[in-house]
């Protein structure tokens, strides 16, 4: 699990370590591994001999990161420009290197470039992009590279105008309130605009480079990112006295005569997971037994047998009936999943007393519009810090979805997840997941890591569908086959 850091902790471990070191030492540390990722994008586009480099340089230690980067470009061959937006702050140290290896300061935006280095801004500011930086921006698509395409935009540490402990863009009508970057070298340790909301899009491909800060971070990360590793490592596997029964078995009530889609789907998310056997209860029982005859059905929850985990929701409806089925989910003392309808069910208060009576983990799944009608309101700005709360508060793990998916737990831990896809926002793949995450709570991973694995898989699958043209719902849930196929047996 990659660890996530807020800028407090980032500066006063910079600050300890700066301690130690001759001056310029850490910004030299960072700068040559800018200049390295920047090198290796040139690469492909004929090298860094004769490429046009464009710095754009505020003030303070990103600029100054941006003109070490430049001098070491230059010094290979780049013609590097470096137009100061703010010229009486530049850092003193980076201009003479930048000058001294041959690189010229501008007073205009070029016409073309091979390649710009976003340093305006770094971890420590706040509030979007101001004037000139948001106009200067703003014309970056205008310039041409020498392949006759828009050159790449790098940003040094985080994009410019980004909200760096939470993952908020600013908005505003016009001008661009932050660098959207292809490639971002951040420093040391990731940061939150790094991983989660829309700053994450914002950041392009995300490249750490190792400056010595990690054994000087202290107190607790503000979230962490997993990893392939993880998912293996928690991955259950059957041993060779295993059955049906000890593998797990998970129950869904989910769909209905009306939305028999959703019960389809959900039992085939838990069917690619790694459970013996699934029950499904419900009105979509015809419908889920022509397309999977393996599963074991019935009409009512009540009538379903013994379980290790609950799916409830997606596409159950809102009535009567939809809450006396919740009822009977809630009841049983095994972990469940809310999502969807049954999540709809839980607003009015009505379920309050069943909630609270669970020692059994829950699971909710909600996408935005969903958790502002649990919560009051939507996640807002920080999407890490309202998840947390509504956790804390309904004393489940919180799987809120998005591109960056977050996972919260009561207890006060956040994860965000890498593998989110645009592929994936069409109907129905949120009951893939939700049935992937039963899989995993009843052959016994803990509620959090269920959540996690579950989130990051389905994001592997989005992407398998994608690689196939236009994805739908039945892809995904076809496509976490073979991406299941490479965790190890």
């Amino acid at each position: 699990m990659r660890q996530v850091w807020r800028v407090a902790d980032v500066r006063a471990a910079e600050r300890a370590l700066l301690g130690t070191l001759p001056p310029d030492t850490l910004m030299l540390r960072a700068a040559g591994g800018l200049a390295a990722h920047c090198a290796r994008l040139l690469a492909g586009s004929g090298g860094v001999y004769g490429a046009r480099v464009l710095l754009l340089v505020g003030s303070g230690d990103n600029g100054g990161d941006a003109l070490y980067a430049g001098a070491r470009l230059a010094g290979r061959g780049a013609a590097v420009t470096a137009l100061l937006l703010t010229p009486e702050r530049a850092h003193p140290g980076g201009l003479e290197a930048l000058r001294s290896a041959g690189g010229r300061i501008g007073q205009r935006l070029p016409d073309r470039a091979d390649l710009v280095l976003d340093g305006i801004v770094g971890i420590g500011g706040s509030g979007g992009l101001r004037e000139p930086a948001a106009r200067i921006v703003s014309e970056l698509p205008r310039l041409r590279a020498r392949t006759g395409d828009r050159p790449p935009v790098v940003a040094v540490d985080v994009p410019s105008g980004v909200a760096v402990d939470t993952g908020d863009v600013p908005r505003a009508d016009g001008l661009p309130t932050a660098v959207s970057a292809d490639l971002t070298v951040t420093f040391g340790c990731l940061k939150p605009a790094l991983v989660v909301g829309p700053a994450a899009a914002r950041a392009g491909r995300v490249e750490l480079v190792d400056i010595g800060l990690r054994p000087w971070l202290r107190g607790t990360p503000a979230l962490g990112v997993p990893e392939w590793s993880d998912i293996v490592d928690w991955w259950p596997r059957p041993g060779p006295e295993a059955e049906k029964y000890t593998r797990g078995v998970v129950g869904l009530a989910t769909g209905s005569a009306t939305y028999p889609g959703a019960a389809v789907l959900s039992v085939g998310g838990a069917l690619a997971g790694p459970t013996g056997m699934v029950r499904y209860a419900g009105g979509a029982r015809a419908e889920v037994l022509r397309q999977h005859p393996s599963v074991v059905a019935t009409d009512r929850v009540a009538d379903a047998g013994r379980v290790q985990a609950w799916v409830c929701g997606s596409g159950l409806g809102t009535g009567e009936s939809a809450a006396t089925e919740l009822r009977c989910v809630l009841a049983a003392p095994v972990p469940v999943v809310l999502d969807a309808d049954a999540l709809t069910l839980l607003v009015d208060g009505s379920m309050a007393e069943r909630l609270r009576e669970r020692a059994a983990p829950i699971v909710i799944t909600p996408h935005d519009r969903e958790f502002a009608r649990l919560a009051g309101e939507p996640p807002g700005a920080d999407r890490v810090g309202a998840a947390l709360r509504l956790a804390t508060w309904m004393n489940a793990v919180v799987l809120l979805k998005g591109d960056r998916t977050v996972v919260a737990t009561p207890d006060g831990r956040a994860t965000a997840n890498p593998t989110g896809t645009a592929a994936l926002a069409t109907g129905g793949t949120g009951d893939v997941l939700a049935g992937l995450l039963g899989s995993l709570l009843a052959a016994g991973l803990p509620a959090d890591r269920a959540a996690v694995a579950a989130a990051y898989l389905h994001g592997l699958a989005g992407r398998e569908a994608a690689r196939h043209g236009p994805v739908t719902a039945p892809d995904v849930a076809a496509a976490l086959r073979p991406v299941l196929a490479e965790l190890p047996r």
